[in-house]
């Protein structure tokens, strides 16, 4: 039998998080989807997105809708600009996304499977629709508690400086 009810989200629906600076709205998780797949509306702040990370058990990609960011991986960088998709691979590409622009950026995130959205989550704090919530410096007992948190989601984090610093 073939399913009969198809899922929707309007306009304020989903749930909003705060997750480093960054305002991310849930718009369908793995729970929706027998965790085949997770959408997440992103806004990025001027100087926002993660720092670098790696998730070697699904695909992320992006769509951007108004804006640009930059996305990193150790072998290159590409400006991601209005109507760009960008795809990271299974594998786990270490990479990260950042606005240097001075605007808000606007992307959407498909996540296959499933699962980053929890380990957002469990970080993140709740916000009202496209509320931003400062980016708190990290200490040291901070990082080693973002590190254990991704690990359980199976996902590595790196620090910020990972693209710039002089291991090359």
């Amino acid at each position: 039998m073939r399913p009969t009810k198809i899922i929707t989200v309007n306009p304020r629906e989903g749930q909003d998080l705060s997750v480093v600076g960054d305002n991310y709205r849930l718009l369908i998780t793995g729970k929706e989807t027998e965790n085949a797949f997770a959408v997440i509306d992103m806004l990025i702040p001027p100087k926002g997105g993660p720092s670098p990370h790696a998730h070697p058990k699904f695909y992320e990609s992006f769509y951007v809708i108004e804006g640009e960011i930059v996305v990193r991986t150790e072998s290159q960088a590409y400006v991601a600009k209005r109507g760009s998709f960008v795809t990271i691979p299974i594998g786990g590409a270490i990479h990260s996304f950042k606005n240097e622009t001075n605007s808000n950026v606007h992307i959407l995130c498909i996540v296959v499977a499933s699962g980053l959205e929890e380990f957002f989550k469990e970080i993140g704090q709740p916000v009202g629709y496209r509320e931003f919530l400062p980016t708190l410096l990290m200490n040291e007992e901070d990082a080693a508690s973002l590190k254990t948190i991704a690990f359980k989601h199976e996902l590595e984090v790196f620090p910020a400086d990972y693209f710039t610093n002089d291991k090359y």
